[in-house]
C-alpha cells in the first residue's frame, strides 16, 4: 500500500489478519464477531485511518446519515444560519455536508435542482435549501426543507421568520422618529422574504396616512453593489430621502458607505435601517439599527424538522414562522 493512496476494506483486512467480510461486518455493526476481533479490527481502521465510502454504505443500508445544506454563497445570513445547523447536528447520529456554488451558479434558474439531484440518495440522506432560486419539490426519497423560500408553489415544508412583522417595525421606528421622506431598498423579488418586507413597509406607511411616492424604492436585490449604486441614486436625487430601510443589512451596510461617500453622515444627516441583525450590524460604523430576526434558530429548526422527515416521525408543523424583533443601535435619529 502506498501512502499516498486511499486505505481500502482490503488494507484493513490485511493488517487485521482476518477477511474482507469480517470487517464489513465490523463497519455495518453486524452480528458474528467476537469482541477480540472486533476491538482488533477497529484499532487496525483507527490506525489506517480508513473511512467507508458514503456511496458503498449508502448501497448497502440505504442511508448515509449525511445531510446536506445548498447555498448560493457564504455570506453572513447563510454563514449564521450554518452556525444554528450546526448545533442541531450534534449528537443526532448525522453529518453535516455544506455545498456552496459560490456565487457563481452559472444558470441561477437551475443550479439547485442539479446538485440536488446529484446530491440525493446515494450522497445524503436530505438537504436543506437556503433561499432556493426556483420553485422546488423534493426529489422522490430525499426529504427537503427550504429556509426563506421561493414565492412560487410549493409543497416543501419552510422555515422562515416574520417578514412582514418585522418590517412594519423598522418602518414604524423612521415614522416616530418623525421622518416621512422614507426610501426602501428591496430584497429579491423572487424570494417570499423580499415581497413581505415590501409589503410591510407599504402598510405602516399607509397606517401613519404617509403618501405613497414610488420613486423612493429602489432595486437592492439583498446585494451590497447594487444596493450602494440604488442608494446612490436615492441620495443625489432632487428630493432626497431622510431615511433609508434596507431589506437586509448588507444593503444597509452599504447605504451607510454611500451616504459617507457623498459627504453625509449617518445618522445626523440620513437615518439607515437594516433586516437580519447579523453580526457585521453591530460592528460597522455606526452600529445599525436593524430587525432581528432568529437566523440561527431557523438553522437549527431546519435541521430539526428534516431529521424528522428522515426518520419518519410525525411533525407537528412543516410550515414555521420565526417572531422578528426591532434592534435600535445608533444608525437612526429623530428628524430636527
Amino acid at each position: 500500500m502506498q501512502p499516498s493512496s486511499r486505505v481500502t476494506i482490503r488494507d484493513v483486512a490485511a493488517r487485521a489478519g482476518v477477511s474482507v467480510a469480517t470487517v464489513s461486518k465490523v463497519i455495518n455493526e453486524r452480528y458474528g464477531v467476537s469482541a477480540a476481533t472486533l476491538a482488533k479490527v477497529r484499532a487496525v481502521i483507527e490506525e489506517l485511518g480508513y473511512e467507508a465510502s458514503l456511496v458503498a454504505q449508502s448501497l448497502r443500508n440505504h442511508r448515509t446519515n449525511v445531510i446536506g445544506i445548498l447555498v448560493a454563497d457564504l455570506e453572513p445570513f447563510s454563514t449564521e444560519l450554518l452556525k444554528g445547523a450546526a448545533d442541531a447536528i450534534r449528537g443526532s447520529g448525522f453529518e453535516l455536508v455544506v455545498y456552496s456554488a459560490g456565487g457563481r451558479t452559472g444558470d441561477p434558474k437551475g443550479w439547485e435542482k442539479r446538485y440536488l439531484s446529484r446530491l440525493s440518495g446515494t450522497l445524503v440522506d436530505g438537504a436543506v435549501l437556503v433561499t432556493p432560486a426556483v420553485s422546488l419539490e423534493a426529489v422522490p426519497g430525499t426529504p427537503v426543507v427550504a429556509v426563506d423560500p421561493h414565492t412560487g408553489p410549493s409543497h416543501l415544508p419552510t422555515i422562515d421568520s416574520d417578514n412582514l412583522r418585522g418590517a412594519q417595525l423598522a418602518t414604524e421606528h423612521l415614522l416616530a422618529l418623525g421622518h416621512r421622506r422614507i426610501a426602501f431598498l428591496a430584497g429579491r423579488p423572487d424570494l417570499q422574504s423580499a415581497q413581505l418586507r415590501k409589503t410591510g413597509y407599504l402598510r405602516a406607511l399607509t397606517a401613519a396616512g404617509v403618501p405613497f411616492d414610488e420613486s423612493l424604492i429602489r432595486d437592492g436585490a439583498y446585494d451590497p453593489e447594487i444596493s450602494a449604486a440604488s442608494a446612490h441614486e436615492l441620495l443625489t436625487g432632487p428630493e432626497r430621502p431622510t431615511a433609508v430601510f434596507a431589506a437586509n443589512d448588507l444593503s444597509a451596510i452599504a447605504t451607510v458607505g454611500a451616504a459617507r461617500e457623498l459627504g453625509l453622515s449617518v445618522p445626523e444627516d440620513l437615518s439607515v435601517v437594516g433586516f437580519d441583525n447579523v453580526p457585521e450590524s453591530a460592528l460597522c460604523s455606526p452600529p445599525l439599527t436593524t430587525v432581528d430576526q432568529p437566523i440561527r434558530e431557523m438553522g437549527h429548526r431546519a435541521i430539526s424538522m428534516l431529521i424528522a422527515l428522515i426518520n419518519g416521525d410525525e411533525v407537528e408543523r412543516t410550515h414555521l414562522t420565526l417572531d422578528t424583533g426591532l434592534v435600535v443601535r445608533s444608525s437612526t435619529r429623530a428628524l430636527p
